[in-house]
């Protein structure tokens, strides 16, 4: 732990406001993605970056969004854009904001997992993306993910109208894909170049999303960050427990919010998935100790 999230160095005229998220505990998180995130808010790029960073990628999106108009073919490639997304994150991104985008991939992975596991008389299945390295990114990550969210609400739900099923409330869950505790990742690179947070990086690569991807892969894959709301109620429906509804704060998507704030929602959405994912993993704790699955409200 850094010295900011450090009690000790607490100064009653002076509080920083990453320690008091960090020793909060009203919503489940993860402990090590709960460190990360809060020396990640806390850092220097954060503070002083990040502000300049928001106003050139506001101001690049609003040209490169009149250019796609203009030509709306040009310059479209998914590899070239994730060959540069590999090397970005691994060039210039921190640790803590390098294990906070890859962990994402491999709890939404286990959260879809979870869902159509406990869904009696459907087959429809997730594609699991779990990177473990730069490498990894280079085959549409990014993209996939996206792809694989929408992919997933669709196939499920024309097959529960299809056999007339419905998502209901199961005593005896299957939690054996819920990881407990962290991925198996490398160790990410912490060079004096490596020094980017999460939401400057975020602001960043998305005018360069926005470029090298066609017009509809860019606008659904803004728009897949509501699908936390819909995700959630899947699993709220699955436990019988809507208490942790309240934890998505990305809003419905079927009033999508506009492209400009795909940054911001993005962590709401990494934020969301998180909490959900601790939910299910406390559950499986509770359910190895007792024997037995009790579903509580979050």
């Amino acid at each position: 732990m850094s010295n900011e999230l450090d009690i000790s160095k607490h100064d009653d005229r002076d509080p920083n406001p990453w320690l008091a998220m960090y020793l909060d505990s009203s919503i489940p998180i993860n402990e090590k993605t709960k460190q990360a995130l809060m020396r990640d808010n806390n850092s220097k790029s954060a503070r002083y970056l990040l502000p300049f960073v928001q106003l050139w990628s506001k101001i690049t999106m609003f040209f490169i969004h009149i250019f796609k108009f203009i030509f709306p073919k040009l310059f479209n490639s998914s590899k070239l854009l994730h060959r540069m997304l590999a090397w970005g994150l691994k060039t210039w991104v921190s640790p803590d904001a390098n294990l906070l985008i890859f962990r994402h991939f491999h709890v939404g992975s286990d959260i879809l997992s979870f869902i159509w596991a406990n869904i009696d008389g459907v087959e429809t299945k997730s594609s699991p993306l779990r990177p473990k390295n730069f490498e990894d990114v280079k085959d549409d990550l990014f993209l996939l993910h996206d792809l694989n969210l929408y992919n997933f609400v669709i196939n499920l739900n024309s097959e529960l109208k299809s056999k007339n099923l419905t998502i209901k409330q199961k005593s005896d869950l299957d939690l054996s894909m819920i990881t407990e505790d962290q991925f198996d990742h490398i160790q990410f690179p912490n060079k004096w170049t490596n020094i980017l947070d999460l939401r400057s990086a975020i602001e960043l690569f998305t005018p360069f999303y926005q470029l090298f991807l066609t017009a509809n892969d860019f606008v659904r894959a803004s728009n897949s960050l509501q699908l936390d709301e819909t995700i959630a109620i899947y699993t709220a429906q699955i436990l019988g427990t809507p208490g942790h509804l309240g934890l998505v704060n990305n809003k419905h998507p079927m009033v999508p919010a506009t492209t400009y704030s795909a940054a911001y929602r993005l962590v709401l959405h990494g934020l969301a998935s998180e909490t959900l994912h601790e939910i299910l993993v406390n559950l499986k704790l509770n359910k190895s100790k007792d024997g037995v699955m009790t579903p509580k409200s979050a």
